[in-house]
């Protein structure tokens, strides 16, 4: 059986994988899950990598490496250094080495914009590529503050039941690092392990258009479509369960 390794996305903690797990060890598979320092503002990638690597048990070389949202710019830093048998990115972001994520999606800003937000940017020739590619954030969730408990039911928990989406609300923590956003990755390729994709199609924050076009380009794989919101951890997780053990889609 696997050890999955549970890596949450920004607001959230450990405590997000508490409704998956059951259905995981359920199944006879392992489980570590770990809170990133996310209330650190100077935390890079490489932090929370370290920080990932630091709760694996050293005893396990069947890894299955989950990461949620933010985490798609975490788990193949943890690929690099540990053996692991599957990337499973859930609705995440993911990265294309030698730039920040701010540079893929630069181009939809204005000047204003850009400054406001301290943008240093890069060559032009560098940055060309991500010109024809689909919008990365569905347009409704940009400028929207995070920390606004009726932002995060609208855009993170609005599939989910009434006292899971409360339950969260209440957990949520404060997003501190944006070095997912502002970091430039420090791969020079992505790890060459076995990679799965799971794309969220009623997600309010990646799009699912994006999703779809960055797991073919970047991962080389189709990505598998599971009718949920942004957070099918706490919305569907039997779901997402059955397709992290391959008895899903």
């Amino acid at each position: 059986m696997s050890l999955f390794c549970l890596v949450h996305g920004a607001f959230q903690g450990s405590w997000c994988w508490d409704l998956l797990i059951p259905h995981l060890e359920a199944q006879g598979h392992k489980t570590v899950a770990m809170d990133l320092p996310i209330e650190n503002a100077s935390a890079t990638l490489s932090q929370f990598a370290d920080t990932v690597i630091q709760a694996l048990p050293k005893t396990d070389d069947d890894i299955v490496l989950v990461g949620h949202s933010m985490a798609g710019t975490i788990v193949p830093l943890v690929a690099e250094a540990v053996q692991v048998r599957q990337l499973v990115f859930v609705a995440t972001l993911i990265p294309s080495p030698g730039v920040s994520t701010l540079d893929q999606f630069a181009h939809n800003f204005d000047a204003e914009t850009l400054k406001s937000l301290n943008y240093q940017p890069k060559d032009p020739s560098q940055l060309e590529k991500f010109h024809s590619e689909p919008n990365m954030y569905e347009p409704a969730s940009l400028g929207r503050d995070f920390t606004d408990e009726a932002v995060l039911m609208d855009l993170f928990l609005h599939d989910c039941q009434p006292d899971v989406a409360q339950w969260a609300i209440s957990k949520s923590r404060s997003q501190q690092s944006m070095a997912y956003i502002y970091e430039t990755n420090p791969l020079k390729a992505l790890p060459s392990v076995e990679r799965k994709y799971i794309v969220c199609t009623k997600d309010r924050i990646i799009s699912p258009v994006w999703s779809r076009y960055a797991a073919r380009q970047r991962l080389g794989v189709d990505a598998i479509e599971l009718d949920s919101g942004h957070c099918p951890h706490l919305s569907c997780p039997e779901l997402l369960a059955s397709i992290l053990t391959g008895e899903g889609k």
